[in-house]
């Protein structure tokens, strides 16, 4: 428990740095406060210890300081002359700038400004104001406090003269230096309260992260459903949670589609290997015959040698399909140009009549259609599509029907037929490679399964669609979308 308490706290964790920054910013603000408290403290101190110095002074009769020279020491508290003054000096400056004490008895001594000062004083003059007295010290060092105030001299001449009293700022700086002091031992105490309460709050906001650190630890491959708790009450962690489910369904999609994409691939390399290895052993099973003697029968050795080509040609077509299916894979090369699409199909109606036969074809084609598109790939759609409609309906009563319109920003090429129809359970698999709805009747018509797929390819590289709608014993349709040129 220790060990792991000293690692949450180790210099690059989260709760150490943000203890560490609040220690800082708390220093800060208390030593700020503290240097504002003790400037505005003793500015407080210095101006009511000046009010109440210049209050006392002006509270001395003139009358008095024109009798006396000084305050006599008196023998009893009786003596009316007395006044008392315990912790100050008073004197009197005449217009040298000489002192007399008069209060010689005191233990302070008489602060003595130069007279540059006194002649300051005496321009500015001694009367109340905002900065109503002076800080200076005697001769022994010693900091006093003095103030001023008009008198005259014993001969009552008109000479101006000052009253100075003064006092020792000692007891100013102990009581400074004493809530200095209180104010350092409370900040030591708010610093570690603050700091401890801070802890706690620390611990209980970081505790949904902890949470999510651990379960993130738990997710691998095998467990990529799992997904992390969202706490609602922080935006931030709520925020990061989100992020980290949504990276990991992404993760499981990946997983996923990699997993479908080899067994895709591991489909692909089966049933092209199966659709190679049966021409190939047609072929070889062809060769034995003519071993056996077979090539001294013309007739026979004719038989076999069309056999032959007719399999090397399925093979050759095979290997060219997968070629092409494996350019498409990449970036596809499209030579696009400006393509009339009716004059296209116009020009295939004559091959696609002979692929029909006897079967009815019909056409209904929209003037002047244009898309930007390779015509030799979209002839070769037309012609797989078209080739699977003439193969999956009848001889004699066949109907092929092809439409061409305009729907909103697309070119509608329109396929039906009347035949046999696919079943709806086949539908989505169509466009597969190797995939046969009907796996005798392309068998024995020498298809691979790959022309749909190749046709998908192709129309996808145009940036469009292909769709088919089928209904078993109605027929089908192949509807395909392309840009259409404005």
């Amino acid at each position: 428990m220790k060990n792991n308490f000293l690692k949450k706290l180790s210099p690059k964790s989260l709760r150490y740095q943000l203890l560490a920054r609040m220690f800082f910013i708390l220093s800060f603000i208390l030593l700020i406060i503290g240097f504002l408290q003790f400037f505005i403290l003793k500015d407080f101190l210095y101006e009511n210890e000046a009010d109440s110095l210049q209050a006392r002074l002006s509270s001395i009769p003139i009358t008095v300081i024109r009798d006396l020279e000084h305050f006599p020491s008196p023998e009893n508290e009786r003596n009316p002359n007395y006044i008392l003054f315990k912790d100050y000096t008073l004197s009197l400056i005449d217009g040298d700038g000489d002192y007399n004490n008069l209060l010689e008895h005191k233990q302070l001594i008489v602060p003595k400004l130069s007279q540059d000062k006194l002649n300051q004083v005496m321009q500015d003059g001694p009367f109340p104001r905002e900065d109503n007295y002076m800080i200076t010290e005697d001769k022994t060092g010693e900091e006093q406090m003095v103030v001023f105030r008009p008198a005259f001299n014993n001969n009552q001449e008109e000479q101006f003269s000052l009253l100075q009293m003064s006092v020792s700022t000692a007891t100013l700086h102990q009581v400074l230096w004493k809530q200095l002091f209180i104010f350092i031992g409370l900040s030591v105490l708010a610093l570690i309260t603050g700091l401890t309460l801070y802890t706690t709050v620390i611990q209980k906001t970081l505790n949904p992260l902890s949470s999510m650190i651990d379960r993130v630890k738990g997710i691998g491959a095998n467990n990529l459903t799992e997904r992390i708790p969202t706490y609602n009450e922080q935006e931030e962690i709520h925020k990061l949670s989100q992020s980290f489910n949504e990276m990991l369904e992404r993760l499981e999609n990946s997983f996923l589609q990699e997993k479908e994409a080899k067994e895709q691939m591991r489909q692909f390399v089966a049933d092209a290997s199966h659709e190679l290895r049966t021409p190939i052993t047609s072929v070889h099973g062809y060769l034995e015959v003519l071993l056996r003697g077979a090539a001294k029968d013309s007739e026979q050795l004719n038989i076999i040698l069309n056999s032959m080509h007719g399999e090397t040609k399925r093979v050759i077509k095979l290997v060219e399909e997968l070629l092409l299916l494996a350019k498409l894979d990449r970036v596809p090369r499209l030579h696009l140009e400006e393509t009339n699409m009716t004059d296209l199909i116009r020009e295939m109606l004559p091959q696609l009549s002979f692929l029909a036969g006897d079967r009815d074809v019909e056409k209904d084609l929209t003037e002047n259609l244009y898309t930007m598109a390779d015509a030799d790939k979209l002839k070769q759609v037309i012609l797989n599509i078209f080739h699977n409609a003439v193969h999956y309906t009848d001889a004699e009563t066949g109907i092929i029907k092809l439409s061409l319109v305009a729907e909103s920003d697309f070119v509608k090429l329109i396929i039906c037929d009347n035949g046999q129809g696919i079943e709806e359970k086949n539908l989505p698999y169509i466009f597969n490679r190797f995939y046969r709805a009907d796996q005798s009747r392309t068998r024995h018509q020498g298809g691979a399964g790959l022309g749909l797929s190749i046709s998908n390819s192709i129309i996808k590289a145009h940036n469009g669609e292909i769709a088919v709608e089928s209904k078993v014993g109605d027929g089908t349709a192949f509807y395909i979308f392309i840009p259409l040129l404005k």
